[in-house]
Formats: structure tokens, sequence, C-alpha cells
């Protein structure tokens, strides 16, 4: 009798053990994990500081060389899509992917649904991973990481293309994540970009300098390609657009076509599954 009600009781204990050792494993990877995100987070922290007080420096530079130049990110009158990274590099030069970039390999091959929750509402886009896998395992990695949370989109153009460009940081079209990658991929042959189209923007004649900025297309449009290429369309909207062209019917602050919006939009956060 005493063996039988011993038995049991050993039993048990051997598997309170192992169910204590689990829990234990389970709580060090994640403590882990999230430890790797807060480095993360707190390198881009420190990546988009760094760039603001460059960029703040660079400004008043030229303000007291010479007051008359324009603001250069946004290249009115072109009918191009460019954002720069504070590890831009020069027109036409080649480079490979810096250290930091997301793996491809997170896309996992597949389609992955954003929500990208905004001040002017919800835009939900649908992500390629097969056709894009390194633009989308960038995406998903930022937006999982909150990179996009409270930045707002500062570029809208209305003329000539019609794109609401955002993922800067900084908002001043000089921000990234701290990291520059490429190639270009699933750029449209025909330069033709469809209302809805999700694409990344990037340095001009530079295939490897887009970071976290990306554009979204609110009316057809023909964005001519350079000696780099054309863009990365890694998405598209499948609801929402109704809100990117009630910004764009409110125009650029200003009255210019290309600048930003007269709209505030500022991202809240981005979902991905």
């Amino acid at each position: 009798m005493s063996h039988k009600q011993h038995a049991p009781r050993q039993q048990t204990a051997r598997q309170r053990e192992a169910h204590l050792r689990a829990q234990q494993a389970r709580a060090e990877a994640a403590a882990a994990a999230a430890a790797a995100k807060r480095a993360r987070q707190l390198r881009y922290g420190l990546i988009a500081g760094l760039a603001l007080l460059a960029l703040i420096g660079g400004l008043l530079w030229n303000a007291f060389r010479n007051h008359d130049e324009g603001n250069l990110a946004y290249e009115p009158g072109t009918n191009e899509v460019h954002g720069t990274t504070p590890q831009g590099e020069p027109e036409g030069e080649a480079q490979a992917n810096e250290p930091g970039v997301p793996d491809p390999a997170l896309a996992e091959n597949r389609t992955w649904t954003a929500t990208i929750e905004t001040t002017v509402g919800p835009i939900v886009v649908e992500l390629d991973g097969a056709a894009a896998p390194q633009a989308v395992a960038n995406f998903v990695t930022l937006a999982q990481d909150g990179f996009f949370n409270d930045t707002f989109c500062h570029r809208l153009t209305t003329s000539g293309i019609f794109v609401l460009q955002c993922g800067d940081p900084t908002g001043t079209g000089m921000g990234g994540p701290g990291w520059n990658f490429g190639p270009i991929e699933n750029a449209p042959a025909d330069d033709m970009y469809p209302a809805g189209t999700l694409a990344m923007a990037r340095v001009g004649g530079n295939a490897f300098s887009m970071g976290s900025q990306f554009f979204l297309v609110y009316e057809d449009s023909r964005i001519p390609s350079d000696m780099a290429g054309g863009y990365t369309v890694f998405g598209r909207i499948t609801s929402g657009l109704e809100h990117i062209r009630a910004v764009a019917d409110a125009g650029v602050a200003g009255g210019a076509s290309d600048g930003p919006p007269a709209t505030n939009v500022t991202i809240e956060g981005v979902s991905v599954q």
C-alpha cells in the first residue's frame, strides 16, 4: 500500500521538476527576445536623434552659406520618389546590404496582412513576401519593433505622380532605421504603379539605399526608372485608400504640388499577421 501511494508522489515530483525547467527555459528565451528588441529600439532612437541633429546642423550651415537653397529632400518638379537615409550613398554608387538588415527568410515566402493605424483612419495592406522578400522582411521587422509608431507621413505629391510618402522617424525625408538594403524587387517593367501600390522609396540611382521610407500610391502613376531601375513594389492597399485620397484632396501645405500634406497624417502603430 505504501509503495502504491509513494509511486504517484515520485512521478509528480519528476513532472514538477520538468515543468519548472521548461518554465525557466521559456522565461529565459522571452527575456533574451525582449532584450534584443529593446536594443534594436534603442539603436533606432539613437540613429534617429543623430540624423535629426545632423540635419539641423546641415540646414543651419546651408542657411548661412546660401539662404536661397531649397529643400532637396522633396525634389519638387520631378517624377521621382526618393528618400535619403543617414547612410545614404552618392547616386549611382553600388553597395551591399549593411549589418542589421533583416534576413529575407523572415518574409516566409507568404502573404502578410498589415494594418497601419493612422490619425486619418486605418489603412490595410497586403504584403507579398514571395515577390519582395527583402522588403517585406524589413517592413515586418520594423513594424513588430514599433519603429513606425508616432511617425508621420512627410511628403505628398499631387501632380505628375500621386503618392503619400511615410516611414521616416525624423519626418524630414532624411531618416531611416540605421541600415540600407537592396536589391530592387518586383519593380514594374512599364514603370506604371497603379492606385493602391505599396512601394519602397530610395536614393536616386542607388538600388541599395532603401531603409524604412515607403510610399502609398493613391492614383495611377508612371514613375520613370533611373540608372538603378524602378521601385520595389512589396504590397498593395486592400482597404483605406479613401483616407489617403481625402488627404490628397486637402492638398500640400502652402499650396505646392510636392511637400508636407496639409492634413497631418501620423502613424499610430502598425500590426502585422
